[in-house]
């Protein structure tokens, strides 16, 4: 008979990680501002050390409003953002919701893919920055293997923004997460790869661009309750009135009879012309009696 498996000692146990369970993350983590999102990454947020790819439809309509809340934290200590190629000219007054300032940024106009590449390696290895964003349209997976075994000496979270189109192909980053836009300034994530079971149904969480909230009303503010006018249905037309019969008759009753046939356009917001304060242009200039 044989004998039972020792039990693991506690400091093995404690540092086994089992694949059904999230992974415990770096040693530094910076909470991403949602908490339905930090519950489902390794170490409770955004993860430093390690490569964080966000994949995106389209640039510059969801990359602040997804890592800023985060950035806040990072340059309370005074460290700067880095911001490596993006598409757009960074809007200062809207960063500025977030808590950065021109202080705390560094905007690197790189173009070429080469270009980004090469300063988003510079900042890592130097650690120049707090954060590192890196607006990567097109990178091969030996380039952002090498990005990734740099990031693991990198203090900071180090976020690569992708095109969606990139979802299918090879990564190295340990966290990568597919982002679009939703009604109601909602962002709908959804994680394609961590360190723990995999996540097949999107988070929806709700983010309206910094400094909206406090100008929106709240009827904007929840733009799926806007419902269309109905169309008012068109009101029939006249029987035309025959012409006396002369030559010119039957082209003037095939001129009538053509218009009649023609689509009505449907008027979303009919105009009243009777209505006080405006004259009525069927009433006689002479002043007739009602």
């Amino acid at each position: 008979m044989s004998a039972l498996p020792l039990p693991l000692p506690p400091a093995v146990a404690e540092a086994v990680w089992r694949g059904d369970a999230l992974g415990r993350g770096t040693d530094t983590v910076w909470p991403s501002g949602f908490d339905a999102l930090d519950a489902e990454l390794p170490g409770g947020g955004w993860p430093g050390r390690q490569l964080t790819e966000l994949l995106l439809p389209q640039f510059s309509l969801a990359e602040w409003r997804l890592a800023g809340p985060a950035l806040r934290r990072v340059v309370a200590d005074g460290a700067a953002v880095a911001m490596v190629g993006p598409p757009k000219r960074p809007h200062l007054p809207g960063l500025m919701h977030l808590g950065l300032d021109e202080r705390h940024l560094v905007w690197i106009d790189a173009r070429a893919p080469s270009e980004r590449l090469w300063c988003a390696e510079q900042l890592i290895k130097s650690n120049a920055a707090g954060a590192v964003l890196a607006w990567m349209p097109q990178a091969a997976p030996e380039q952002l293997r090498r990005l990734q075994v740099l990031a693991q000496s990198f203090e900071g979270p180090v976020f690569l923004f992708r095109p969606l189109a990139a979802r299918h192909d090879p990564s190295p980053a340990p966290l990568r997460l597919q982002v679009t836009i939703d009604v109601d300034w909602a962002l709908d994530v959804l994680i394609l790869k961590r360190k723990g079971p995999a996540h097949e149904t999107p988070l929806r969480l709700a983010s309206i661009p910094g400094g909206l909230e406090r100008v929106l009303t709240p009827r904007v503010m929840r733009p799926s309750t806007m419902r269309p006018v109905a169309p008012i249905a068109p009101i029939a037309p006249l029987a035309p009135v025959m012409p006396a019969a002369t030559e010119a008759a039957p082209a003037a009753a095939s001129a009538l009879s053509e218009s009649s046939r023609a689509p009505q356009p449907l008027a979303l917001f009919p105009e009243l012309t009777d209505v006080v304060g405006r004259p009525d242009p069927a009433a006689s200039s002479a002043g007739a009696v009602r």
